[in-house]
């Protein structure tokens, strides 16, 4: 604990206040329990609830139409223009506020592995527990580095401040601001931890480009035999759950670049989602769930602390925060060779995709631009009874500063020259819908995988499925015919064929957003109907 003014270098923070830099997650815990920011667990996790805000603040997230990077940026829903003199007047509020409160808390971090393509961060914030999640969340530098730590982009948290539309020019008294000239990020008005996180691979996704790096909303992990594979997939689909597999090392469950010497983890830590977790489905991650130094967001226990992860009382956004080394058998420094297998994950609601293809360099760029998964009732609020399609370029849509075709261009040159093999793998519904079929067995999607990791999956015979022009194994030991041809596994195969149609329909209205963007390989490789 400090009130040396050093911990505020370089944020435009100034105060009285005590300030708490760099503290330990013991001494973040006991900051944390004294103010009442929540409780612990019975195994010693910290339990925080996020009140109003359970999730991302998608439309409250502005970035500030600074001169410099004003042709570069993609506006639109994602990157919503902020005037620079509105988030100048804004943050000069923000940090007077901060300045008169009687404690902040600072953690001082690096996002990026390689030591080549890292950036320092400064974190501001009100609350321990926010400082104890970014401190799991990010890389912790050695505690001889912080000294001389100069801060590359701060983060000014202010989660009980409360912005004025009429005067701050934003939608609701949130706003998440992110300035590129400014190196400057501002979160106020949502106590949701995840806003920390996603704003710094926001700042990766703008700076690693210029660096030829490809910046990607991926896992990763790493075989016996040194091959690096990549996991990209939205929430839901699969991705933190299938990389922390026992057999290999992860390397991170969330974010990564692609250089030309390799992956490298952004990360230190995973922020994993444990709705519904299974102990034995999935034992590494509830394990590090399950521990002092973790940090769980508006999971439900009872007096006790003994944790109900199957209660969405408070969300089906239930999150587990803990440093990567509480899974075991990861690979230390976060860094690996470059991948010989990509895996695009996705969850179809609509139950009609195969558990796993193999794709064409064409198909992957079409896939990748897509980004399609189906959400349903039960994982998020306001969905009807039917599935509903969610196309997310690059996987990653939210935290694109760059024109989608930016990075689609830079993984289409990366596949080329590394030679990866791609693979669709659907972790969603087989035998029928949401409602009617059953979720994917995860032992077939591991035997699968495991399958196409170790490359015998590619030696087997395929067949083209007349909907999706997707190549499909015919038999694969160990997994039922009927599971590897989607169509099979529907009791009324006319049932199918109309979902499959509608699907196929779905894939066509969102090719038209990128179509202008792709090359002629591309646009043949794209899904649509039968003449």
């Amino acid at each position: 604990m400090t009130s040396d003014v050093s911990a505020l270098s370089g944020t435009g923070v100034a105060g009285s206040a005590t300030i708490h830099a760099n503290l330990t997650a013991a001494g973040l815990y006991a900051h944390a329990l004294r103010r009442g920011e929540g409780r612990l667990s019975a195994d010693g996790a910290f339990m925080a609830v996020t009140g109003q805000h359970t999730g991302r603040s998608v439309q409250d997230k502005f970035v500030v139409d600074d001169p410099e990077v004003h042709d570069a940026i993609w506006w639109g829903k994602v990157n919503r223009p902020m005037p620079v003199d509105k988030f100048q007047a804004f943050t000069a509020k923000v940090r007077t506020w901060l300045g008169e409160k009687p404690e902040l808390f600072t953690q001082d971090l690096y996002a990026g592995a390689d030591p080549a393509h890292r950036i320092k961060v400064r974190l501001v914030t009100t609350n321990a527990w926010h400082a104890m999640f970014a401190r799991n969340m990010f890389i912790r530098p050695a505690r001889e580095e912080l000294a001389s730590f100069k801060p590359d982009y701060t983060i000014l948290h202010a989660p009980e401040y409360e912005a004025d539309p009429a005067v701050d020019g934003c939608r609701t008294s949130t706003l998440i601001a992110l300035s590129f000239a400014a190196r400057t990020i501002c979160i106020a008005g949502t106590s949701y931890a995840g806003e920390i996180k996603k704003s710094i691979f926001t700042v990766m996704n703008w700076i690693l480009p210029d660096r030829g790096v490809l910046p990607m909303h991926c896992s990763a992990n790493l075989g016996k035999g040194g091959d690096t594979a990549l996991f990209f997939g939205l929430s839901g689909t699969g991705k933190t759950t299938l990389s922390s597999d026992p057999e290999r090392q992860l390397i991170g469950d969330d974010e990564h670049g692609w250089s030309d010497t390799g992956v490298f983890n952004f990360e230190g830590g995973c922020y994993a989602k444990v709705i519904k977790l299974s102990q034995e489905a999935e034992p590494q991650i509830w394990n590090a769930s399950h521990r002092f130094g973790a940090v769980l967001e508006n999971v439900v226990g009872d007096d006790y602390g003994s944790l109900d992860l199957d209660d969405n009382g408070l969300t089906e956004n239930t999150r587990a925060c803990y440093p990567i080394e509480f899974i075991p058998n990861t690979v230390q420094g976060g860094q690996a060779g470059k991948p010989r297998t990509v895996v695009m994950l996705t969850a179809d609601a609509f139950g009609v995709l195969p558990p796993i293809a193999k794709l064409t360099a064409a198909q992957a760029m079409y896939h990748f631009l897509s980004g399609y998964t189906a959400r349903v009732a039960g994982t998020e609020k306001g969905l009807g009874k039917e599935p509903q399609a969610t196309f997310s370029t690059c996987f990653g849509a939210p935290f694109l500063p760059r024109h989608p075709e930016v990075y689609g261009k830079m993984l289409a040159e990366r596949i080329a020259k590394d030679g990866a093999e791609v693979w669709l793998v659907n972790t969603g519904w087989t035998g029928g819908a949401y409602g009617t079929g059953k979720r994917m067995s995860i032992q077939h999607t591991r035997t699968l995988l495991r399958a196409a990791l170790d490359g015998s999956l590619a030696q087997v015979e395929f067949e083209t499925d007349a909907f999706f022009g997707l190549s499909i194994p015919k038999v694969v030991p160990g997994i039922p015919a009927n599971v590897l041809n989607p169509r099979e596994s529907w009791a009324d195969k006319a049932a199918y064929d109309k979902q499959a149609n509608h699907l196929v329909s779905l894939f066509e209205q969102n090719f038209e957003t990128f179509a202008g963007a792709v090359s002629e390989d591309v646009k043949a490789a794209a899904i649509r109907a039968a003449a």
